[in-house]
Order: structure tokens, then C-alpha cells, then sequence
């Protein structure tokens, strides 16, 4: 069995990991530190959570030396939460180096960016738009820069983020050490290699299934009116420990979070449009078990690492399946057990047979939950709590009243209204959601092969969704060029595409041909 002593990094470097609790390299790291570690580029393909942040990294801090003052090493991610991790990730490697990294994204003050920066990193893991414009203030420079990763590429160029990736890397010493990493290898992932990358070293450790294994996955056909019904029915017969729910769009995700919580539900909302001192103060509750529910767009579908997820439900389907493998990911990690559902309208039908062939698992059908299920999933919950109090025996206090009660009344009534006084009823009120179109199966799939299914209704909306959302990123992209501390706010929140609201009567029309982005 190899070990991290193995690879022959340097003491302190083997000791962080050692503490934070790796015992042996996962295969992607096994694959590509040794490769890593003699500085030649490489092109690593895998999934998130198969160790690969741990993979570029534990090389990368071996290799700089601590005295220098500038920053040698860039990591490109797609969003601020991916950033963020791979920040929190680096600091934990090099606690005993003494490595300085800084993460650099929109949606933060860039003044305050451009005062840590005073603090001379050597590592800075930034998104594209807002590392652009550090670099255009002159408070970024990478002409010493040796080392550069390009984390999650195939979802940096999904967003739109070729040419600023390439007005980026143009400015890094062609001299120098570049690791690509990326979920899928379509053909502008191959040629931004061949452009940027030196006879590169391929490893792969995608298995042949690609979804997960350990992920139970299943799929409820339902109608549209019908999903929020089905949802709390179904949050009440699973009773997860901690679910994420997938929404399609900022409206959504704000929608269903607010219902929820009129249901009774510990839940909140996690989108784009959130400043990032909501987004921490969200992820905080959800990481401390404050609130049990975390509904989100796919801005969080990537970079998200939150132990304990026991479910994921995708309250609508994504558009692409590399969404899709992304948004379950967030259960079953760590070897643990996961399950993953999804709402599915008829009309989707063939989108999900379009996933399903692309990821390679088929997906169990199973039957809308039924209200006598939800009923029962929520008694058995109650009593494995109240079964927890007789075994902690933290219920003195009680006991006299009790024992008056069982003189008066009969033990079994006794109990069985504490069940459902403890179980609670559920919110008579009527809860409506803004519809959502269905997702079709999309003309190209983004490796440049023809998709070839049956579409669910005319084929012209499809290629007018793309060429709008070409000409609205172009447009961003002008509109951000002018910008100062929120210059890229609609391109670096994951795939928030801008926070104006349409007007008039095309606004439903206009936000669900940007839908993706949200």
C-alpha cells in the first residue's frame, strides 16, 4: 500500500496531511503527484470528490519556497465556492510550511482584496472575470508565476470563460508547470491543451460508470403542480439528516425556501444574488446542522464539501448531465451512503433518458410518496427521538406529572397523543410555486457529438436559447469590462448570469432562456 511518505515530500508537508487524517493517496492522487512533483504538465481527468484539489496542491506547496515574496503558483477555478475551498484546502496542506494563498473572486470588495494582497501570497486560487481585473489594476502580476492549475476547465469554458483563461495564461512565463483538471475532456478542453500545455501527461481515474455507485437513485414522475406536494411527502417518509434540493433558478430557489419554511421545515435558500456574507452565514447553518434543508441553484452544485448529506433531491432536472453527476456528488462522499431524487414532469421524460445514457446508470422509477407514508416516516422519526430521552434518562423533572397523567388516563392514549403533539400536523395553507419550463434534450451535447433523441416539442428553442445566451454573455462581458468592485459579480458566482430582473410581459420568457445560468 503506497503512502504519502512515498512520494518524498518534505516533512512538514507530510505532516499536515498526516493530522488532517490521510492515511493513503486516492488514485487520482496517486496518479498525478509523482508527475506533479517533477514539474511536467499534465492533464488530470476525474470527478469532484475523488481527492484531486489534494492532488495539485500537496505538489504545489512542496515545491515553493517560503522566502520568496511573490506569488509563483495560480489556480483558476470556475466559482468563488470552488475558490474558496481550494483556499481552505491549501492552509490546511501548509499549516506547517508557512505557504501564503489567497483566494480572489467576484462578489467580494476588491479593495479589500487589494489589502490582502499587501500580504505578499504566493499562492492565489482566483476565478477568471475578477483575476482579470486585478490584473488590469495592476495589483496581480504573474511574470514570476512557475506553477498554474486550471481546476474544473470543462465547466470554466461551459460558463463561457475561454478568452479570458487565454488573455490570462498569456501573461504567465511560458516557462512553466501547468496541470489541467476536468470532469469530461470535450474538444475546446483538447484544444485549449494543445494551445497552453506541453506534451502532457493523461491521467485518468473516471470509472466506467460514472455517476456513483454508492448513490441510490431514483426518479418520480410527476407533474409540475404536483412537486411541492410531493417534496414534503417525500422530506417526511426519507426524514434526511441533511438534504440538498436542487432548484432551476434564483425565483425558484427563493420560492421554495420560503414555503418550506412556512411548512415547518429548517430550511434555506443558496443562490448567486446572495452577498457572500449571506452565503457564509447560509453554509454555516447547514454545516452546524441549524437548519436541515440547504435549496439551492447549481452555483453550489460545484466546490460544495459538506460531510453528512444524506440526500439530494432535484427538485428540477438540470440541463446538462454533468449537473447532474455534480449536484448528487454532494451525498455519498467519504464512502458513506448516499440518495439521490428526482422530479421528472412528463414532459422530461426524455431529458432523463438523455442523462441516464450519459452517466450510464438507470435511474429506479418509484411512486409518488403517499400521504400514509409521510404520516408514518414522520412517527418513526419522532419516536427514535423520544426513545433517545428514555435512554439518556434527562427527563426527571416529568416524571411526577407523568405519574399523575397514568393514574387518570389510560398509558397507550397517553402516548399516542404525546406522538402526535411531538410529530405535529401538517400546515393546512395552500402553497403555490411559479411553473418552471421543462428542460429538453439539447441539440449538441458539449462534446460536439450529435445528442440524436427525440425531442419533447420543437427543436428551434433549443438553438435560440444557446445563440441568446452567447449574445447576453458577450453583452456582460462588455457591460463588465467598466465595472470597478463588482466587475464580475454575474460571471464569478457559479452560473449566475446577472441579477436584473426582466421587465415587462417577457420577463418569464427571458428567464427561463437564461435559466442555465441561475
Amino acid at each position: 500500500m503506497k503512502t504519502f511518505y512515498d512520494f518524498g515530500l518534505e516533512n512538514r508537508v507530510v505532516r499536515a496531511i498526516t493530522e488532517l487524517g490521510f492515511e493513503e493517496p486516492t488514485p487520482i492522487q496517486e496518479k498525478t503527484i509523482p508527475i506533479a512533483l517533477e514539474a511536467r504538465d499534465l492533464i488530470g481527468q476525474a470527478q469532484t470528490g475523488t481527492g484531486k484539489t489534494a492532488a495539485f496542491s500537496i505538489p504545489l506547496i512542496n515545491r515553493i519556497a517560503t522566502s520568496e515574496q511573490k506569488i509563483v503558483g495560480l489556480i483558476l477555478t470556475p466559482t468563488r465556492e470552488l475558490a474558496i475551498q481550494v483556499s481552505e484546502e491549501i492552509a490546511k496542506l501548509s499549516r506547517y510550511k508557512g505557504v501564503r494563498s489567497l483566494p480572489i473572486y467576484g462578489g467580494q470588495d476588491i479593495q479589500r482584496q487589494i489589502r490582502l494582497l499587501r500580504n505578499k501570497p504566493h499562492i492565489i486560487i482566483g476565478t477568471p472575470g475578477r483575476l482579470l481585473d486585478h490584473i488590469n489594476r495592476k495589483t496581480i502580476k504573474l511574470e514570476d508565476v512557475n506553477t498554474v492549475v486550471l481546476d474544473e476547465a470543462d465547466e470554466m469554458l461551459d460558463m463561457g470563460f475561454m478568452e479570458d483563461i487565454q488573455s490570462i495564461l498569456s501573461l504567465v512565463p511560458e516557462e512553466r508547470h501547468t496541470m489541467l483538471f476536468s470532469a469530461t475532456m470535450p474538444s475546446n478542453i483538447q484544444k485549449l491543451a494543445q494551445q497552453f500545455l506541453r506534451n502532457p501527461e493523461h491521467v485518468s481515474v473516471i470509472p466506467k460508470q460514472i455517476s456513483a455507485p454508492l448513490i441510490q437513485q431514483n426518479y418520480v414522475e410527476v407533474h409540475e403542480k404536483q412537486k411541492f406536494d410531493a417534496l414534503t411527502r417525500l422530506l417526511d417518509m426519507e426524514s434526511p439528516d441533511l438534504a440538498i434540493i436542487f432548484g432551476r433558478t434564483k425565483r425558484r430557489v427563493d420560492e421554495l425556501a420560503e414555503a418550506l419554511q412556512k411548512c415547518g421545515y429548517a430550511a434555506d435558500g443558496l443562490h448567486g444574488d446572495l452577498s457572500q456574507h449571506q452565503r457564509d452565514t447560509v453554509m454555516r447553518k447547514f454545516r452546524d446542522n441549524s437548519i436541515e434543508v440547504l435549496v439551492a441553484t447549481d452555483v453550489a452544485a460545484r466546490g460544495l464539501d459538506v460531510s453528512g448529506v444524506s440526500h439530494v433531491i432535484n427538485f428540477d432536472l438540470p440541463q446538462d448531465p454533468e449537473s447532474y453527476v455534480h449536484r448528487i456528488g454532494r451525498t455519498g462522499r467519504a464512502g458513506r451512503e448516499g440518495t439521490a431524487w428526482s422530479f421528472v414532469t412528463p414532459r422530461e421524460i426524455d431529458h432523463l433518458y438523455f442523462i441516464e445514457k450519459i452517466t450510464r446508470h438507470k435511474l429506479t422509477r418509484k411512486p409518488l410518496p403517499s400521504v400514509a407514508e409521510a404520516l408514518e416516516g414522520k412517527q418513526k422519526i419522532t419516536a427514535e427521538k423520544l426513545l433517545s430521552i428514555v435512554d439518556s434518562k434527562e427527563y426527571g423533572e416529568y416524571k411526577a406529572l407523568a405519574i399523575q397523567l397514568l393514574e387518570q388516563y389510560d398509558s397507550v392514549q397517553l402516548l399516542a397523543a404525546s406522538l402526535k403533539l411531538l410529530t405535529g400536523e401538517k400546515n393546512d395553507m395552500s402553497i403555490e410555486l411559479t411553473p418552471e419550463e421543462p428542460v429538453r434534450v439539447k441539440k449538441r451535447f458539449n462534446d460536439g457529438r450529435q445528442g440524436g433523441h427525440r425531442r419533447t416539442s420543437g427543436g428551434p428553442g433549443n438553438h435560440s436559447s444557446h445563440v441568446n445566451r452567447g449574445q447576453r454573455r458577450d453583452r456582460d462581458r462588455d457591460r463588465d469590462r467598466g465595472r470597478d468592485g463588482n466587475r464580475d459579480r454575474s460571471r464569478d458566482g457559479g452560473r449566475d448570469y446577472g441579477s436584473r430582473k426582466p421587465q415587462g410581459d417577457t420577463a418569464g420568457k427571458r428567464e427561463r432562456t437564461y435559466s442555465r445560468k441561475d
